[in-house]
């Protein structure tokens, strides 16, 4: 997945310990919406330019002290997929943060969570992968989930929120099909310099519409939390994991973030989530499962 080497600059790294570390990823993932719950003054775009703008400080320091300077000379010859794939961590970056503060948290971990089979969709569409019989039911299941789950609740909800919160998949799947298509063409795309990209982008277009600040320091630490702990580090150590596990068990691990998530927002925030959230969520993930796991199976 990325061009660093497995082993350079992180050590060995074993199957179990790699699904140990995937674990501890979803977990660092899933801490935003209950971190945003928190804040006191900051709101909407300006808490993406912190956190982003704290990920991109974070990631100067992480990315040249584990691949030296050969991150930036990948930013600047890594070609066009590498800059479509930060442009769309960029939006991914950007369209979460808006959506949890528009919507319940465990509304947007659910709609995130259609993002593999979305780029399923999108690989066969625009470069012609082949779906197996088991995830077109699985795309269905799914859809009939977030139907379920949003049309139940479409009085209550804000139409702007749903649409935000559908362009983080969206973009997931635009992104992985991009490096897919420039991997079966002989040009591999580094995601450690694209997810550093797209936090640079996430900063300057969020910039102008955060202005006047109001976020106070109690903010600026959790959104420096955020930036570091919750996006920085996950993402690079995530790298990593796709070097030791297959595309099914990420796949499969990282829905551990959508658990962690409304258990947390529950647990720390109060928000608990209605009836028609976890039957949604729970045709969603168990579609996922039911597809990655057969998947696995085929691949062994």
């Amino acid at each position: 997945m990325a061009s660093v080497k497995a082993g350079e600059g992180w050590g060995r790294l074993t199957h179990g310990k790699a699904v140990w570390l995937m674990v501890a990823i979803t977990l660092m993932w899933s801490i935003a919406g209950v971190v945003t719950r928190h804040l006191e003054a900051a709101r909407s775009f300006e808490v993406t330019f912190w956190r982003s703008l704290f990920t991109v400080v974070a990631l100067l320091v992480i990315l040249p002290a584990l691949q030296g300077r050969a991150v930036f000379a990948a930013m600047r010859h890594g070609g066009r997929a590498l800059w479509v794939s930060g442009l769309c961590w960029g939006v991914m970056f950007t369209a979460f943060m808006v959506a949890i503060l528009l919507m319940p948290v465990a509304n947007v971990l659910v709609t995130m969570a259609v993002g593999p089979l979305l780029t399923a969709l999108f690989a066969w569409a625009f470069i012609g992968h082949h779906i197996a019989p088991r995830t077109w039911a699985a795309i269905g299941v799914a859809g009939v989930g977030i139907g379920w789950m949003y049309g139940s609740q479409m009085a209550g909800l804000p139409l702007l929120g749903t649409v935000v919160a559908l362009c983080v998949p969206v973009a997931a799947a635009v992104n992985w099909t991009v490096v897919q298509h420039s991997q079966r063409h002989g040009h591999a795309v580094d995601l450690a310099p694209a997810v550093l990209v797209g936090a640079l982008l996430s900063v300057v277009a969020t910039l102008p519409v955060a202005l006047p600040f109001q976020a106070s320091a109690h903010d600026l630490g959790l959104l420096a939390l955020l930036g570091v702990v919750q996006l920085a580090v996950p993402c690079v150590l995530v790298v990593r994991c796709g070097q030791v596990l297959k595309a099914p068990e990420i796949a499969l691990l990282g829905l551990l973030e959508v658990v962690f998530g409304i258990v947390l927002a529950w647990l720390g925030a109060g928000e608990e989530p209605g009836a028609a959230v976890l039957t949604g969520g729970a045709l969603v993930i168990g579609a996922l499962v039911c597809n990655e796991l057969l998947g696995w199976r085929e691949q062994r």
